[in-house]
């Protein structure tokens, strides 16, 4: 049985104080492998302490310093990159090789975007030539509380940490409390890089605990945050008394608009996208807005390719998907189902039980309503598994109409072979953001939304500046 009861604190591994623990459990077998310690009060003051102690020297360290030692952390990262697979595949049942393939190797990929922005990121900036003597200075905001999630986890601690970093910030990570394996690994990493003690440091904890400890705390300056929009909400009312800076990347329900000028491959590539990762997705397009020329065939086409996906265990390879994360997510994800089918939806392939040949592990069937309206439960909650509603329109305006109509703002999709359509259409979503035809975004793109998905900007340029706070100085010699 696994423990891990050491949390990373200026610079040493130290018990935990801890205020309770937490079971880790397979997803594949629902069989207990281990527990974490879920930190105290003293356990978080403690690691706080260290980053404000740290924080006057690391904030005036060199730049090219910072650099070199988060170019140095990648590298390590990169030699651990198995270990990492296998960390993340454990926790939080992600098929083993998309475990390889996208998840272990987003911590370097982040880090190399980081990285590349830095080169020509300046800290001291003139305001312009009418003031010759003023400069705008972007100095870091201090200790930064980094609060990361379970479903793409060493992503988001990549996201976080080497942004805040590299601004000048000293952190505190608590990682999900589900997936505390690669966090654990990570800070093993930064440990091997030389980062000086007290800059990162990691408590594993729940949100009640460690993260409402944080998140009030008077010498935290900054709470990033990635999870639902109801625990941002309660983390920006707790952290409103001592005035802290928040920053929030939330759900999504990310419509993915399909005109009859589409390619061959949007439905199958819209349906495909969807499923990834089981579902666990904020930026997953789950809801498929047909132009009602293309609607039946399309509903025909998401059927067949949902049924030909292959589902199995997180430990096999293969190009399956695998199971949700918790018994507490599998048990929401076939209530929703049930709901969508009580409401009148149209159920194209998949349904509430469990996979032919799977007794026992979370596993969810890839799942396709059809004739959903966007007022029904499966519309308007954000999953968060592998449920995709496909939804028919007839007009332009009506598209995006529908595609407005949700509390929510991460990512829309635009499927057409119209340049002139695509880019009115990418213009009128209220999204963070917009990818079309199948192309992803470029490399240091901002990540992040709006409305009820938060409005951090994570990756590149905009996610180290996420860390800065503006100093205009005048009289500059």
């Amino acid at each position: 049985m696994l423990e891990l009861r050491q949390f990373y604190i200026d610079g040493h591994w130290v018990p935990a104080h801890q205020a309770g623990e937490h079971v880790l459990v397979d997803a594949s077998t629902e069989e207990p492998f281990g527990v974490v310690a879920l930190g105290s009060d003293a356990d978080t003051d403690a690691a706080v302490a260290a980053a404000k102690r740290a924080f006057p020297a690391w904030s005036m360290t060199d730049p090219a310093r910072r650099i070199a030692l988060v170019e140095r952390l990648r590298i390590i990262h990169l030699e651990r990159t198995e270990e990492m697979a296998q960390a993340i595949s454990r926790e939080m049942g992600a098929p083993i090789d998309l475990a390889r393939q996208a998840q272990a190797g987003a911590g370097p990929r982040h880090m190399a975007n980081y990285l590349a922005a830095m080169q020509d990121f300046d800290f001291i900036r003139p305001l312009g030539p009418h003031a010759p003597s003023d400069r705008i200075a972007l100095e870091p905001i201090g200790v930064a509380a980094l609060i990361t999630p379970w479903n793409w986890p060493i992503s988001q601690v990549t996201l976080k940490v080497a942004a805040a970093l590299l601004a000048g910030c000293t952190v505190v990570l608590k990682p999900s409390e589900m997936a505390p394996l690669s966090a654990t690994l990570f800070a093993e990493i930064v440990d091997a890089s030389g980062i000086p003690p007290g800059v990162f440091n990691l408590v594993h904890g729940d949100g009640m605990g460690v993260g409402q400890r944080l998140a009030t705390h008077p010498d935290v300056d900054m709470v990033s945050f990635t999870g639902s929009t109801r625990a941002g909400i309660a983390i920006s009312k707790a952290a409103a008394d001592s005035l802290k800076r928040v920053s929030l990347e939330l759900g999504g329900k990310g419509a993915n608009l399909v005109f009859a000028d589409a390619d061959d491959m949007a439905v199958e590539r819209g349906v495909r996208q969807c499923f990834v990762n089981s579902g666990q997705n904020c930026n997953a397009p789950s809801r498929m807005l047909v132009e009602r020329a293309i609607y039946e065939r399309s509903v025909e086409t998401a059927g067949r390719v949902a049924q030909s996906i292959a589902i199995g265990p997180s430990g096999v390879a293969g190009p399956h998907i695998g199971p949700v994360v918790s018994t507490r997510q599998f048990d929401r994800i076939r209530g929703l189902i049930e709901t969508g089918i009580a409401e009148g939806a149209r159920l194209v392939a998949g349904g509430p039980d469990r996979p032919a040949g799977f007794n026992r592990g979370y596993f969810v069937q890839p799942t396709v309503f059809a004739d959903v309206s966007n007022d029904m439960t499966v519309a308007r909650e954000e999953i968060f598994g592998p449920v995709l509603s496909i939804i028919p329109f007839d007009t332009e305006d009506e598209a995006i109409a529908i595609a407005n109509d949700t509390p929510y703002g991460l990512t829309n999709y635009v499927q057409s072979q119209d340049g002139e359509r695509r880019n009115r259409v990418a213009r009128r979503l209220r999204s963070g953001m917009v990818e079309m035809n199948g192309q992803t975004r470029g490399a240091g793109s901002p990540f992040g939304g709006v409305k009820a998905s938060g409005r951090a900007r994570e990756g590149g340029r905009w996610g180290i500046e996420e860390y800065l706070e503006v100093k205009s100085i005048s009289g500059w010699g």
